[in-house]
């Protein structure tokens, strides 16, 4: 079993690092940077299914956490919306992270296929949907609703995790009527808080390999930085676009794990 970066060859740390890059721009643009971070993190010889969800998250709360930074200071999205909609995240997140130490993802994959190609499906064929930010809920509704979003999708980034991101914007341009831009400023600053919020099972139990995870780090607070000021400046239908190439993938590689737990 694998303990950090002492047992894993050159070719496999620089396939990770490369790794950890695009996934913290995909991550910091739409979300969905696990989809290229997690299975590069399963090809280290000897890792468990459990070391790699954590350390992925060790190494993409770094990322999110600079995407985040770089949002604000550009974008100054609401926090009285995104901070407690971050900390019921937290919440759901621990609890997605201890289901997924003793429940196989499998279970809950074909249902998240459905949702995604409904998501892709709606935003491709409402293309005026995001461009500007039209709230749909007033008062406390609007502060239910988007708790209730942090929770769902928190316990979903604890259990599984890829495609978060993209889950968090199209809730807030959906559900909620923000433009993608300021969905995507939200967004990190919830996916923060669903981030720490498995480290708080994982950590106590073991499950971080701490060199591989601040490698990982590194690597994602550089994407996350570069990826947050490409939105930044390219404004919502840039984010729109990359949003629906990232959905495409995560249908397609969910998709192909449905068809090999149940038909092969």
């Amino acid at each position: 079993m694998v303990s950090g970066l002492e047992s894993i060859q050159l070719g496999t740390v620089i396939l990770i690092v490369v790794a950890g890059l695009a996934a913290g721009w995909v991550d910091a643009v739409v979300g969905g940077g696990g989809l290229i971070q997690l299975p590069a993190m399963l090809l280290v010889p000897g890792i468990s299914p459990v070391q790699a969800l954590a350390t992925n998250k060790m190494g993409s709360i770094f990322g999110t956490t600079t995407s985040a930074v770089t949002y604000y200071g550009r974008v100054r999205p609401d926090l009285r919306t995104a901070l407690p909609m971050a900390a019921i995240a937290m919440a759901g997140s621990f609890g997605g992270a201890a289901l997924a130490a003793n429940l196989p993802a499998s279970v809950f994959k074909p249902i998240i296929v459905v949702a995604l190609i409904a998501v892709a499906l709606f935003t491709a064929f409402q293309p005026g949907i995001g461009e500007l930010t039209k709230l749909r809920h007033a008062g406390h509704r609007h502060y239910v609703v988007a708790c209730v979003i942090g929770g769902v999708i928190g316990f979903y980034d604890g259990m599984i995790g890829p495609g978060t991101g993209s889950f968090l914007i199209i809730a807030l341009v959906s559900a909620m009527g923000y433009a993608f831009l300021e969905a995507s400023a939200k967004a990190k600053i919830v996916n923060v808080a669903t981030n720490a919020g498995a480290l708080l099972f994982f950590v106590p139990h073991g499950a971080v390999l701490w060199g591989l995870g601040l490698l990982l780090g590194l690597a994602n607070m550089a994407g996350g930085y570069l990826g947050a000021r490409t939105a930044v400046r390219q404004g919502s239908k840039f984010i729109r676009i990359v949003f629906l190439v990232v959905v495409a993938a995560l249908i397609i590689k969910l998709g192909s794990d449905v068809w090999q737990d149940n038909f092969t």
